[in-house]
């Protein structure tokens, strides 16, 4: 009988000892941690500087504008300047361009980036190795090299804009929402990107739900798209920002058009007529306006992008 209860007390005196044990404090971060985040912190701040010059710089008073040494702080801050933007400038206005245009452009390119992509991650086709090397291939050519051969197509296009079957007559799709959205339609760095992301996904996954009698975009839309969420939301990002900032192809296809210009381009024509020290305020105060969007767009998504980054250096 004593033989037998040492079995059944070893585990009560295991907890006993343990218990007994001095238990270590945890220790707290080292000293190279310290110096990494304070590092980290330090350059954040220097990041937002220039934007914090800008804010300032759209409250500040002419006087201080030209005062020597410079006031960095205002004394008498011009919230007015924000009132301003929105009376003398048709801020509405090329802020719904803005909006329309580079919304219309991510939803574009996200699906059309998310379709080819799973089509070269997933199926099995002549040539789908070569049309991938072309998509990484065609991301070395940057867009203004196209910029040219892009405005005579949507200038001749036929049947568009007045345009006859040979192309003549009318303006094609220039000075039209057409010709702001259609050449951006497409993008080779998007189809690698969600190539990438849709090869994590299990091949066996796919075929199962073949075997079950799914359809192909059954399966696109309702299994494979939503896998790569942190991947789509990415790429939103990245195509937001991209094209909320764009300048050259938006002036190139709108001087005949004012009221399709964008809220960059507007401000782009500004430099002439606010960069006086009497208007530059609002000039600032306008382009403080224009950068909200872009930090709500990260703000609402940051989550998926961290998700998409870290994603990648975890393996399980």
């Amino acid at each position: 009988m004593a033989e037998d209860s040492v079995p059944l007390a070893a585990p009560a005196v295991a907890a006993v000892a343990e218990a007994a044990a001095p238990r270590r404090r945890p220790r707290g971060p080292g000293l190279w941690a310290v110096l990494k985040y304070a590092a980290l912190t330090l350059g954040a701040l220097a990041m937002l500087l220039p934007f914090l010059d800008m804010v300032l710089g759209a409250l500040r008073t002419p006087a201080e504008r030209l005062a020597r040494p410079p006031v960095y702080w205002p004394q008498d801050p011009q919230w007015g300047n924000f009132v301003r933007v929105f009376d003398e400038l048709p801020m509405l206005r090329w802020t719904l361009n803005s909006l329309g245009v580079t919304l219309a452009i991510t939803v574009l390119q996200c699906l059309t980036s998310a379709m080819a992509g799973y089509a070269l991650a997933k199926f099995r086709f002549p040539a789908r190795l070569a049309v991938f090397r072309f998509a990484v291939g065609a991301q070395m050519f940057p867009f203004f090299i196209f910029l040219i051969p892009w405005f005579f197509i949507l200038r001749y296009f036929p049947l568009a804009g007045g345009n006859g079957w040979t192309g003549s007559g009318g303006a094609g799709f220039l000075g039209s929402y057409t010709a702001l959205i259609l050449p951006f339609a497409v993008s080779w760095y998007g189809i690698f990107l969600m190539r990438q992301f849709f090869l994590a996904i299990p091949d066996e996954l796919i075929d199962a739900a073949r075997i079950d009698g799914a359809g192909e975009f059954y399966i696109f839309f309702r299994i494979a798209l939503p896998l790569v969420g942190s991947g789509l939301a990415t790429l939103a990002i990245f195509v937001f920002l991209y094209h909320w900032n764009e300048v050259l192809w938006t002036l190139t296809v709108t001087r005949t058009a004012p009221d399709l210009q964008t809220l960059p381009v507007g401000i782009y024509l500004l430099r002439g007529a606010y960069e006086n020290e009497a208007t530059k305020s609002v000039q600032q105060a306008a382009i403080v306006i224009s950068i909200l969007p872009v930090i709500i767009v990260f703000l609402l998504l940051q989550r998926y992008y961290v998700a998409s980054v870290t994603s990648g250096s975890v393996k399980g």
